[in-house]
Order: C-alpha cells, then structure tokens, then sequence
C-alpha cells in the first residue's frame, strides 16, 4: 500500500470506526446494476398492493438490484395521521429496502408533545438501515443508540450511519445520504441539527473511497432543481468529485429519464434520478460502471405503479400480502375518511400547483382554510383581524360533492396548531413581501389570506412589490399593531418568514391549540352548499388605466394578463363586447396552440397576419367551424357560440369528456351541440347563469369573458395535474 493511501486510511479511521478498519484494498471491477428507487410517497400507501407486485416483477428480471427511498415518508394521508408511519414502515419492511434517507417531512412532529416519538420508533422498527451524511440527532434523547455514523459494510437495521457499503454482484458500491438543510426552516427539527451538504457529501466520499468503494450513490432529499440558497442536486453533481449516482426527492420532480450532469472537477458523469411523487412510480436506474468505477453506460424509466390495460384491468395482479398488510391500518382510516364533514362542494376547491395554484396565487380552497382559521381565532381573541395560511401546507384539491374529513385531511395533513401573532404594520408588509418575491415561481411561503387584501407588482423586484395592503377596507398603518391567526409552523418563522418568527421569539405569539383541518373542516360543515371562488383578496396590478380594483372581474383580468393571456393595452374597455376573432386568439394563446397552415375562410383576409394565424390554429384543433366557408371574425361573440368554442377547447385536451345535457331553464330550444357545450360550462362551475338562466343569444363583455377564461383555465388545469 502507497503511502497516500495509508494516510488516508489511517486518517479516516477516527469517522468510521469501529465499523470497517480493514487496510485491505480489494481491486474493484465492472459491474452492471439496477437501482430502484422510491421519494415523497407522503403516505400514499393506498396502493401498497401493485407497488409490491411491481417491485417484485423488476426484481425478478433484474437480480442484481438495490432498492432506496429518498425520503419523505411522513405526512400526506390520513394513513399518517392516523399510524405515524407504521403503515408505510410494514410495507417497506415487506419490499426489503435496501436504504432509506430522511426527508424534510420526516421532521414534521417536532412541536408535538411527543417530539420525533414517531420517527424515533420508526427507525427502530425498520428493517433496513438509514443513511444520514449531514443530519445529528445526538441532542435528541429520543435517539439514543441510533445513530452510530461513520460508514459501514456491516449496516445494522434500524440505526443511522453517514453511509453504508453494499455489495452487489461481487462488488462493493456505498450509499450516503443527505437532507435539505432547508429543513429547519420548512419543518420543525428542533433538536436535531443539519450540516452542509456539500463538505458533508465530500466527507462521505472521502469515507467510502478509504473503504476500497469506487462506485458511489447519493441518496438525497436536497431537490433536483430547489433554490441554491439552500442546496440541490445539480450542484451536488458538479461540486463533489466521486458520486456517481444521485437518487433524489424533496422537489417532487418526474424524471422521466435520468439527467446527466459532468463533474467540475473529475470531468465525469453523474447520473441524477428522481421518480415524482406519491407511489406514482418505482423508478428503474439500469446502470454499468467500468472497473475504474466511472458509469459507462445507463438507461433510466419510471415504472407506473398500478397501470392498466385497454380495459381498465390491471396488467399485474396485486400482491396479497401487501393487500393483508395494508388491510390492518384501512379499516380505520376508511371509517375516518368516508365520514362526511356536512358539507356539499358544488364547485371545485384547488389545491393545485402550477401558475395560478396554492404556491402562486389565491384560490377558493385557500379562502375557506384562511376563514376558518380566522373564525376560531376570533372566537378566542375578538382582537383577531386576519388569517394567513403558507400555500406549502395545502397538499391538494377536493372535488366536487360531498366533503369527508378524509378529504380535509388531505389537504391539510400535517396537523398544524393555530397561532395567534401581534405584528406591526411593518412587520406585516416585510411579512407579504416576502410571500411575494419568487411569485410566479412557485413558494410554498405564497400566504393566502382572510380579513385582508393584498395587492402586489410582480414587474418590481422582490422586497419592494407590495402596493397595497388592506385589513378590512382601512390601508395598514405601518406603526399599528394587529394581531393574526396562523398556523405553528409559519408564527415560528417557517419557510423563512424572519418577522413572524422575530415576534414568536420575542413572546408575541400564543399557541391556543385547535388543528388546521379541524377549524377548516368546521368551515365547510358551516357553510353547507359550497359555491366559493376566488374573490380578488391577493391580485397582481394590471396595466389597464380603466379597471378599478374594486370591480368584481379584477382579478380575474390581473390573472390573464399576468399569464400573457391578454394584450397590455391602455384600456381594457371591459363592457364592449368581444368578437369572434378576439375569442379565438385568446384561446389559442391560452392553450398554447400553433398552426400549421391557413384556414380556409373566405372573410378573414382583412385581419391581420396573427388574429389570421390565431384563426387557422382554432380551427386546426376544430375549436371553430365556420358558416358557409365564413368566420366572420368582427361580428360580437354570443354567449352560446362561446360556450361552443369553450367545449371544443376543452375537448383538446380531454378527448374523452361528455358534456351532459344544461339544465338552464332558457336552454331548452336550443339544439343538442349547443345544450350540451353550455352543459359543459355548467357543470364545471365556469358559468352559473342568472336566476336560473343562461341567456344565450346575449353578447359576451370582455369583463364576463375574463372570469369565463379564468373558469376555463382552471378547469383545464385541474384536469392536467389528475392525469
């Protein structure tokens, strides 16, 4: 052994011992492998079934295989709620995980009165071991015994080590981990403390390559694509020599190949996987390094976790002992789920993600979470004025029909107490420019809002966008004081909120108890029948000089302008009409459509070139149809062709969709084409009519077209994000 070499051994010996201090250096080869790998499933155990008879098909025709999580077990269903992990942990137990590394997530029940209890007893029930490069839980008593570190080639189930050396067809490959160190902002850790990624990720390296390793994976929950500020996966690659292979999560990213990133320094390849979310997938990573331990070859996929075929059957049938397992904690959570909150959703609630969703705009499921929170607070402390909710906390949608609390609980799974803080008036614009200032990038810090109005520039640069703020119908006074209901994790100065959390230190802020989806189901059950849509309390400015921000159809034509949907004239001129052509372009601005050739329309010659072209794709996609070889783009668009040319939209993007038939009580004569595009509007919620009316045959203003588009948009999008 050179004298390099032996320095280096000796020198890591203090971090991995007593685990591996063998001097012996075993000369590596090529090898061929398969990496399967699992993030952010959050819970969703549900399909526990054909997850396992999936692992066990690609297990069976690729042997030498290894099996990771990256993290984010915890917090998403009522499966969590409800066991804290143990329904996922037997599940896993019973796939035979290889590794697993902590997500931000797994730190969610810090503030509770048992601490990180549950993950305490989920590590030690666990059957495999955990990798943890940059996370110390030493100051937990909790984890006592836990947490041996170092790197090992004799891993232990149920203990945390910096990293681990497994072998796989002969060959020794090592695995650390990482987590976000954002976490501390994003969960509540508490004792538990996080390093830098990137010398901790080194030192690993360093570790594993002492122990003989020369093929290398990160197994992380830093995010593919998350902000430098705190770390991600790309940087990873290009920072730290040695990692062949990232497999990460936090970022929820689909990848539906592997990305390749070169090494700054060694000039080499770094593979990064990642397989979206929720049990969607079980990603396969099929891998080849040469002898020096550089990937020669690789060729990556994402495994649809419960496919089906033509028929609707599924292609695998599903594991009966996962299906056992998974039956010991459903009986419970389905008596819990199916109970109904007393409230009927006649409207979509959006918790989607996306320009427009939770993380980058207002939206009705936001409203009603943020007037629940304020009417508890309220009943505690009449001096409460406004609600805030973090849109990160807003995990998903509820459809139409009857709410059940299984439904509330998956929007709001993490169990969340309510807050009550004092804030200046300063504090709270520091406090709204910073929900404001990566918009439209997604944040899950974008706060959603109850007893105020937030009007905002996203032309401005961050920290100074704030035009307005409201609490009632009075301006903040930047020296007053109000006080605010929130949820724990924000008043402490989650997701980097420094004002709010400066006031929780100081000792304004109480903690009365009462869980988030407890008062937002106690909302819904209040209000009943549930029609509530957005209602203009967080818009972006316009450029439009005759709008008035009062005016009901602002926020819809902030929104559309903001997404490019419509031109930034001087003038909005919102009670002229619209005419076909100007429908035409909107549609096909908002749903991205090109075309390829010229419509065959004798009367458009005398537009210009784009409303022509704007045409020519509208009618390639069979979004108009014409009369007699005409279009007649300057004639005013009636609300019944509209509701046509909203069905075809539609339809382009869900073929599949039937329209049933309007009920409106002025439909009826009309032909079937047409009852049925207005049934269409209908019964999305993207137009309610008038006492029971449709009024077909009235013109279109650009201020009804606006909310129109807006409805349109979102109908899309929801269909989008369930596919």
């Amino acid at each position: 052994m050179n004298k390099k070499l032996l320095a280096a051994t000796i020198a890591s010996s203090a971090i991995v011992a007593p685990y591996v201090l063998s001097t012996d250096v075993v000369e590596a080869a090529a090898l061929e492998m398969t990496i399967f790998h699992t993030n952010d499933t959050h819970a969703h155990v549900e399909t526990a079934g054909q997850r396992a008879a999936l692992v066990k098909q690609l297990r069976s025709t690729h042997p030498n295989n290894l099996l990771l999580d990256a993290g984010d077990v915890f917090s998403g269903t009522l499966y969590f709620n409800e066991w804290k992990g143990q329904a996922d942990l037997e599940i896993m137990n019973y796939l035979q995980y290889d590794a697993m590394t902590f997500g931000n997530h797994e730190f969610d029940l810090g503030l509770s009165p048992e601490g990180h209890g549950a993950l305490a007893d989920f590590v030690k029930g666990a059957k495999f071991p955990f990798v943890s490069a940059n996370v110390d839980f030493s100051n937990d008593a909790l984890f006592e015994g836990l947490q041996p570190g170092g790197v090992t080639t004799a891993a232990q189930d149920g203990q945390i080590y910096d990293g681990i050396i497994k072998e796989v067809n002969g060959e020794k490959v090592g695995i650390f981990g990482l987590t976000t160190e954002e976490t501390t902002a994003i969960a509540s850790p508490e004792k538990v403390e996080f390093k830098a990624y990137l010398s901790s990720a080194q030192q690993a390296v360093e570790n594993l390559k002492a122990q003989g390793v020369n093929k290398i994976i990160a197994l992380t929950h830093i995010g593919f694509d998350d902000s430098l500020q705190w770390d991600n996966d790309q940087e990873l690659a290009k920072q730290v020599a040695g990692i062949d292979v990232i497999v990460g999560g936090h970022t929820h990213t689909e990848l539906k190949e592997p990305v390749k990133v070169i090494n700054e320094q060694s000039n080499e390849p770094v593979i990064i996987v990642q397989a979206n979310q929720y049990n969607k997938y079980v990603g396969q990573l099929d891998i080849t390094f040469n002898d020096s331990g550089v990937v020669e070859d690789y060729k990556g996929q994402l495994n649809l976790v419960g496919e089906k075929d033509k028929d609707g059957k599924y292609l695998l049938p599903s594991d009966a002992e996962a299906d056992k397992i998974l039956a010991k904690y459903a009986e419970k959570v389905n008596a819990t789920m199916n109970a109904s909150t007393g409230a009927d959703a006649k409207v979509f609630l959006s918790g989607l993600r996306g320009f427009g969703g939770v993380r980058a705009g207002e939206t009705n499921l936001g409203n009603i979470i943020t007037d629940g929170m304020l009417d508890k607070a309220k009943k505690i402390d009449p001096a409460v004025s406004i609600a805030f909710q973090n849109g990160g906390g807003i995990r998903t949608s509820i459809n139409k029909g009857d709410v059940t609390y299984g439904e509330v609980l998956n929007v709001l799974p993490f169990g969340n107490p309510l807050a009550i803080v004092e804030l200046t008036g300063a504090e709270l614009y520091e406090t709204f420019e910073h929900s404001v200032k990566d918009y439209p990038k997604e944040s899950g810090g974008f706060l959603h809002v109850a007893g105020m109005k937030v009007i905002f520039d996203p032309n401005k640069e961050p920290g100074k966008r704030i035009v307005s703020l409201k609490v009632g119908d009075q301006d903040v006074d930047r020296t007053a004081s109000y006080k605010a209901a929130t949820n724990v994790f924000t008043a402490r100065g989650g997701d980097g909120f420094e004002a709010l959390g400066k006031a929780y230190e100081e000792g304004r802020a109480s903690e009365p108890g009462f869980s988030d989806w407890e008062n937002f189901a106690t909302r819904l059950g209040e209000i009943g029948d549930v029609t509530q849509q957005i209602e203009g309390r967080i818009v972006t400015t316009t450029t439009y000089k005759d709008v008035d921000v009062n005016h009901w159809a602002y926020p819809f034509i902030a929104n559309l302008q903001t997404q490019g949907i419509l031109k930034p004239l001087p003038k909005f001129n919102g009670n002229n009409s619209l005419t076909r052509a100007q429908v035409a372009e909107m549609l096909t601005r908002a749903l991205n459509l090109e075309a390829k050739g010229d419509a065959p329309f004798k009367d458009i010659a005398g537009v210009d070139a784009a409303t022509q072209q704007a045409i020519a794709a509208a009618y390639e996609a069979g979004i108009v149809k014409g009369v007699d070889g005409k279009f007649n783009p300057n004639k005013k668009i009636t609300r019944a062709q509209m509701a046509l040319m909203f069905e075809r939209a539609y339809k382009t993007v869900n073929a599949t969709y039937t329209s049933p038939t309007a009920t409106f009580k002025d439909t009826t004569k009309l032909n079937d084409e047409t009852r049925k595009a207005i049934g269409f509007l209908e019964d999305n919620a993207i137009a309610n009519g008038d006492a029971g009316n449709y009024n077909p045959a009235k013109n279109v203003t650009r201020n009804q077209a606006a909310k129109l588009f807006f409805n349109l948009l979102y109908t899309v999008e929801q269909f989008k994000q369930k596919k």
